[in-house]
């Protein structure tokens, strides 16, 4: 006895026996239009053949095709995308023809700043010359200022007295 079978089967035939044919039962027979749903013919791994309950399988169906409609940003994009290659082949062809006046402009910015940087350098040696000139020719007298400041802490209130001799 097998242990997962739960009683033991004995076959009803007779060994030695050469003439003995067991009875064969008839069945009743099924047309394929009888035949529930969700029962269906199967053949088992021994070969036989015999209606079972089964699941319905359900073929994998091919998605419909549909047109979706064209997201916003690609239309913006599609739209886009002539004008501003316009507009950089336009500005190329402004570029081309006002290039002889951007480079006398380059010059011309390159000339200011050249007198820029003259004029803050000879301002003040000019209005030191013109002060000596005046003073005749630094004979004058000088001012002198003397100052006193004490503090008596670290973080105390400086007080100070400024000369003037």
């Amino acid at each position: 006895m097998h242990a997962d079978t739960p009683y033991e089967i004995t076959p009803a035939t007779r060994y030695g026996d050469p003439y003995y044919r067991p009875a064969t039962a008839r069945q009743p027979v099924i047309l394929t239009s009888e035949i529930p749903p969700g029962i269906d013919w199967v053949t088992l791994p021994g070969g036989v053949r015999t209606l079972a309950y089964t699941h319905p399988t359900q073929t994998p169906t091919a998605p419909a095709a549909t047109s979706q409609p064209i997201p916003a940003w690609a239309k913006t994009t599609a739209l886009l995308a002539p004008t501003v290659g316009g507009g950089i082949a336009a500005a190329g062809i402004g570029l081309s023809y006002a290039a002889p006046g951007l480079i006398a402009m380059s010059h011309a910015l390159w000339s200011a700043a050249a007198l820029l940087v003259a004029a803050v350098t000879a301002v003040p040696l000019l209005i030191r010359g013109a002060r000596r000139a005046t003073t005749g020719s630094g004979s004058g007298t000088s001012t002198h200022i003397t100052q006193n400041i004490t503090a008596t802490g670290l973080f105390s209130r400086a007080n100070g007295t400024i000369n003037h001799p």
